[in-house]
């Protein structure tokens, strides 16, 4: 009898076997995070050494109680604009949903999605749980998840360029004795990509394609959309550790921005849940001039308003959800 009948038959399949048809790439992502975890948390135990406990909670009292609501303004900016990526993918797809759900699905999406790491397999999940439920397919579900990642790539990548070209020595606090020409052009290439994007949608070009992936390129004005959300979703997060960062040593918002896109984007690839030690890592090194309990102290509020809080409310609006589905199920089953 095959594994087949055995699982028919509620037999189950025996543990070794499954073990056994596992390949070595079903374990190369949770290695890879792991590894990024474990390597970015001894890094950062190299950069606190002399920092205590008290004077990041210091650092935290220290906080205005006007830039804590600015704080918390940017974290609504991030999380509205997150809802627009949904919003713009379903445009693209020419589908109908309601507003109040794209962003309540929108917010658990990523509010699980960047605390649980690999956001782009967690909020396939979530959307796909979700979005069915509003009569899209998984074809249609996929579709839209590559659109909300390229659309945070876009955003990612203007606000990078337009950071390089304004302040090309932010390169050199990561790469010491680089020449500021190499920061501004590699922020002019990236802005010309996304010109070269924008051209490709304006003369309706034929998709792009990239191995077995095609990129099909939308309507103008769903692009220029793009282009707007992109970077207030990205301006947004970086804003919250921007207004909780003290005024001694602060560098501005450019140079902020710039330094939160980077330490994000490597989080991302590092698949590390939360960004856990990448942040702090990248924050320590690229603000030498802030002190660093102070640093510390603004990413805590970071996590608070940005990860955990959102992580807490979602898990609310996944038991009202499962709850109406519970009983919608029910109400058919009895009609």
């Amino acid at each position: 009898m095959d594994d087949g009948e055995n699982v028919g038959q509620g037999k189950g399949v025996p543990q070794a076997g499954l073990i056994s048809r596992m390949t070595a790439k079903d374990f190369v992502w949770p290695v890879i995070g792991l590894s990024a975890v474990a390597f970015s948390i001894w890094l950062l135990i190299r950069e606190l050494r002399g920092i205590s406990l008290h004077n990041v909670i210091d650092s935290l009292n220290a906080i205005p109680s006007h830039n804590w609501l600015l704080a918390g303004g940017s974290t609504l900016l991030a999380y509205t604009a997150l809802a627009g990526y949904d919003r713009i993918a379903l445009l693209h797809l020419r589908r109908k949903v309601g507003w109040v759900f794209i962003t309540l699905c929108s917010f658990t999406t990523y509010a699980l999605a960047h605390n649980i790491g690999m956001s782009v397999m967690s909020g396939a999940v979530v959307r796909y749980r979700a979005y069915t439920s509003q009569g899209l397919s998984a074809a249609e579900v996929g579709i839209l998840v590559a659109f909300c990642s390229f659309t945070f790539g876009l955003g990612t990548i203007l606000t990078g360029g337009v950071v390089l070209v304004v302040e090309p020595a932010l390169a050199e606090r990561f790469f010491a004795n680089l020449p500021i020409g190499v920061g501004r052009a590699i922020g002019v290439g990236m802005l010309a990509f996304i010109a070269l994007y924008v051209v490709g949608s304006w003369l309706n070009l034929k998709p792009l394609k990239i191995g077995r992936f095609e990129l099909h390129y939308p309507k103008l004005s769903i692009v220029a959309q793009q282009l707007i959300v992109g970077p207030l979703e990205v301006m947004g997060a970086a804003g919250i550790i921007f207004w909780v960062l003290p005024e001694a040593g602060n560098p501005g918002f450019l140079i902020v921005l710039g330094i939160f896109l980077a330490s994000f984007s490597v989080a991302l690839l590092s698949h590390a849940p939360g960004g856990l030690g990448v942040l702090e890592f990248v924050f320590l090194t690229g603000l030498p001039e802030v002190d660093h309990a102070s640093v510390l102290a603004a990413l805590v509020v970071f996590r608070l308003f940005y990860l955990l809080i959102p992580l807490v409310l979602s898990l609310f609006v996944v038991l009202a959800f499962e709850r109406a589905q519970f009983f919608e199920r029910a109400r058919r089953g009895s009609s």
